[in-house]
């Protein structure tokens, strides 16, 4: 069978709109295609390939497992799942760790889990859930209508009730909109989808304050900011805010499906025998290859390599928009990085993705107006140069028309 890009639209719903490249292999931070041209990946699988691509510690587990066993369901427990869960909760404010498969998943167990807390902690008028406008919190019904971004979540019919928004970075509006009928605030501690937009100390501060104020449950979707992504193990460890409930995923396997939800022993009580689960969720080969990522990016020289890679692509970004004025900031923290196209080129996000495509980089677009970056978090250093080579080749090829 000749495999082609043509091949998709034949056989797949067209809900996606893939480029002509089909990857075929990778390694590292490199990846090649069908006619073995080579890309540099400043992609990540959005956020995902923490380590890159074949990463020998992901598949020497992998390996180790599939010769072990691979799925159980949850009538019985495993081991891996154990042992990270163990790890997980070791590194972190949680006593309790609920397996699942993607960030949406994970989402969605920590809303059912805060409107379940609140019926029973408190009364049936509880049940008010805040989330922010451009935010991002996945696909399934309940999470893309909390997500703040409307184009996702209309044309579905009637959208899951008691549901309410505000401007990130607005405490005022926040505070205007929070009451004691509020049972939870989802954020993200620095929004991806929405443009790389991280929140301000007072911002953030003011809403675990308000919440403790209200009886609402905290929970950050920490789905892209989770698992070094901002140079620490988890973004909320270094805002001095720590929230109820915390979703991990993406990175959480590098490449593997697998997400978390985690919390505390007394909210997690809620959850109990039979009011939620997942055929997948916590099978001994997920877990298994998530514990080798997860050990192998909880160490000071990994997290510390993430902030001086970030200096490097800074330091490239400025160089480049020396030469082209093309952005006018670049937000972000650590390996989650955006790239702000100035008024000259507003809209034209996709024309520099395609363009970088074109001279063998692959890259992200974070809405319309930003470029977002979410490299390996242990991408060599002649990798990041050679890229950000490539990056303005394309820059200037745009600029170029």
């Amino acid at each position: 069978m000749q495999v082609t890009r043509e091949l998709f639209n034949s056989v797949m719903v067209p809900n996606y709109n893939p480029s002509e490249v089909i990857p075929v292999r990778g390694q590292g931070s490199r990846v090649w295609d069908q006619n073995d041209k080579e890309y540099i990946d400043f992609a990540g699988g959005i956020a995902v390939n923490c380590l890159g691509h074949c990463h020998p510690a992901l598949v020497d587990a992998l390996k180790e497992q599939g010769d072990k066993i691979w799925h159980l369901s949850n009538v019985m427990t495993n081991e891996p799942a154990l042992r990270l869960a163990k790890k997980i909760t070791d590194a972190t404010f949680a006593d309790k760790v609920y397996f699942a498969n993607s960030g949406a998943e994970a989402n969605e167990a920590a809303l059912k889990l805060a409107r379940r807390f609140a019926l029973d902690v408190h009364d049936t008028d509880k049940s008010q859930i805040i989330a922010f406008n451009k935010s991002f919190h996945g696909r399934t019904f309940f999470t893309v209508t909390v997500g703040g971004q409307a184009a996702y979540s209309d044309g579905f019919g009637p959208k899951p009730a008691a549901i309410d928004h505000c401007d990130y970075n607005d405490l005022a509006a926040f505070e205007a909109l929070i009451s004691d009928k509020t049972c939870a605030v989802m954020m993200e501690p620095l929004q991806g989808e929405g443009g790389i937009i991280s929140a301000s100390n007072d911002f953030i501060k003011g809403v675990r304050a308000l919440c403790d104020k209200h009886n609402a449950l905290l929970i950050f979707d920490e789905v892209q900011t989770g698992v070094g992504r901002t140079g620490s193990l988890y973004a909320y460890q270094e805002l001095g805010v720590t929230p109820d409930i915390l979703t991990t995923a993406k990175a959480l396997g590098g490449g593997f499906p697998i997400a978390a939800m985690i919390t505390t022993t007394n909210i997690a009580a809620h959850l109990k025998v039979g009011t939620h689960g997942s055929t997948y969720g916590g099978n001994p080969l997920a877990c298994a290859v998530a514990e080798a990522a997860f050990d192998t990016v909880n160490t000071e020289q990994v997290l510390s390599g993430v902030k001086q890679r970030e200096q490097l692509f800074r330091d490239g970004f400025a160089a480049i928009n020396a030469k082209y004025d093309v952005f006018s900031e670049v937000r972000g923290k650590g390996l989650l990085l955006g790239a702000v196209l100035n008024s000259k080129f507003e809209g034209r996000a996709r024309d520099f993705l395609v363009a970088s495509t074109k001279h063998g980089l692959m890259s992200l677009v974070a809405g319309t107006n930003v470029i977002r970056f979410t490299p390996s978090l242990v991408i060599p250093i002649e990798d990041i140069k050679e890229g950000l080579t490539r990056f303005e080749k394309a820059v200037a090829d745009v600029i170029n028309g």
